[in-house]
């Protein structure tokens, strides 16, 4: 694993719950710029196995990027920790966003 896959982990898991972060800013935390695709590989390939909290991360435009299921999935489980989601699928990053 490289140091980079290492800081992208600890920033989504220093996200605490009823917060959000976008993709760009987890790697821009990890000292990674141009690294919104890297934490978003982090987060398809390594959330189980490292128990992330894959649903607090989300695009820079405060959207869901997840579509179908999975983006239902993830609005259940913001709501579920207090986070506003639109019915759109946005989320406020001024008020929620860390």
């Amino acid at each position: 694993m490289t140091e980079n896959t290492l800081r992208i982990i600890e920033q989504i898991k220093a996200v605490p719950k009823g917060k959000v972060c976008s993709y760009r800013d987890v790697a821009l935390k990890a000292g990674i710029l141009n690294g919104a695709r890297q934490t978003v590989r982090v987060l398809h390939s390594m959330s189980e196995k490292y128990k992330l909290h894959w649903h607090r991360i989300i695009r820079s435009d405060g959207a869901i990027a997840l579509k179908g299921e999975g983006g239902k999935l993830q609005i259940k489980f913001l709501r579920a920790e207090g986070v506003k989601v639109s019915d759109e699928g946005k989320v406020d990053l001024n008020k929620f966003g860390v």
